[in-house]
């Protein structure tokens, strides 16, 4: 099997408007009550306040470890309210967030790609030390009939994904495993029925105690075959019954300006079923003519936005909110290049949107090999090691 992935930054900023109310023939000195205190360790969502060094500030968006003194800049997380005085300061923010959010596209941890036996995979330990990074996406479970099986051969346990699933474990991350992909027999088709779909995904779920579930829907057999769509989004909503709190993850290629046919229609089966997916996530690359891959996947996640809205009736923070980008480092297979620098780029937007979801494909290619081609064991330009993941880890 030959692993391939078909994998945002117009910041556009809602601006909160505070208008001060003055009363004729009245006057008031007294001062702004503060906010409980900024904490670096707690989660705020949009809207939620707090308050540092004799400043109220609100929150634009999801945000952690952002200090509001440093990120109140018209672009960035915090919105300064003015100066404060007075309250009691209080550590915890108002109407916080677990940092494991609950299902609903709510943001997760950064989560890029690991294939285990490809690649020269790196010790996860190895990779977390370096970068900080806190979760993996962790490549493929395909099928032996209707049964789940790491890469269609060794079933769920005992093999090399497993031990890799307690590597990251024992290293603090957590773990996505990811279902379909490019190539190989896949659940999708091989399962008769939507039940039956369902009861492979519940395997996988049941196996590995999973908050969350990927499924990488491409290729022919699955992303372009209107009744495995169909078969998958059905089971989906089954999973999504019986497991309300596991957040369901619909990962598929798109061109340069947003869903292709078979992208648009997947979002809009998912809302005609009723399916409850979680989170929509596009693959910006290997779509041809990605000679500028920053504003190529602005604009491809920008069309998934505009679709989300007009799909779901939803607003521009509830689309983004439900979203997710999945890049390729380096080189993609069509020789598309996307720099650190570039990545860097994309994260930020990511980020400044909301966006739930963000990865790449491969922390195996996170290596630098210049002029090295579309390798598995490296990104084929100039890097540091792990250099991806490490922004990644920023998101």
């Amino acid at each position: 099997m030959k692993p391939t992935k078909r994998y945002v930054a117009i910041a556009g900023v809602l601006l909160a408007g505070l208008a001060a109310a003055i009363l004729p023939m009245a006057a008031s000195n007294a001062a702004v009550a503060c906010a409980p205190a900024w904490s670096s360790s707690a989660v705020y969502v949009k809207d939620n306040q707090a308050s540092q060094n004799g400043h109220n500030y609100t929150a634009k968006w999801w945000t952690q470890n952002e200090s509001p003194a440093t990120h109140s800049g018209q672009w960035d997380v915090w919105i300064d309210n003015g100066a404060c005085g007075g309250g009691t300061p209080d550590p915890t923010p108002t109407n916080p967030i677990p940092s494991d959010p609950p299902p609903g596209g709510t943001k997760m941890a950064a989560a890029p790609y690991i294939y285990p036996g490809w690649g020269n995979p790196p010790a996860p330990s190895t990779v977390v030390n370096a970068t900080g990074i806190k979760s993996f996406t962790i490549a493929f479970v395909l099928a032996n009939g209707c049964n789940p099986a790491w890469d269609g051969e060794s079933g769920l346990t005992g093999g090399v994904h497993e031990s890799t699933i307690n590597a990251i474990k024992a290293a603090g991350a957590t773990v996505v495993p990811s279902i379909g992909g490019w190539s190989g027999n896949k659940l999708g088709p091989n399962c008769p029925t939507a039940e039956a779909l369902a009861g492979a995904y519940q395997k996988v779920i049941d196996t590995f105690g999973l908050k969350s579930i990927d499924i990488d829907i491409e290729n022919t057999d699955e992303f372009e075959n209107t009744v495995v769509q169909d078969r998958i989004l059905d089971a989906l909503k089954i999973i999504k019954t019986r497991n309300p709190s596991v957040k369901t993850i619909l990962t598929f290629g798109t061109s340069t300006t947003g869903p292709t046919y078979y992208g648009t229609r997947l979002v809009q089966q998912a809302k005609a079923k009723n399916a409850g997916i979680d989170i929509f996530t596009q693959m910006p690359f290997d779509f041809g003519g990605g000679a500028d891959m920053y504003a190529s996947t602005v604009n491809a996640s920008e069309g998934l936005k505009n679709l989300l809205k007009s799909t779901f009736g939803w607003s521009d923070a509830q689309a983004y909110a439900h979203m997710g980008i999945s890049g390729m480092n380096g080189l993609s297979d069509q020789q598309e290049l996307t720099s650190p620098a570039t990545w860097t780029k994309i994260r930020d937007y990511a980020r400044s949107k909301g966006l739930a979801r963000f990865s790449f494909w491969a922390v195996n290619r996170d290596r630098g090999c210049p002029g090295g081609g579309v390798v598995s064991h490296c990104s084929g330009i100039a890097q540091a090691d792990w250099e991806f993941t490490k922004i990644s880890a920023g998101f």
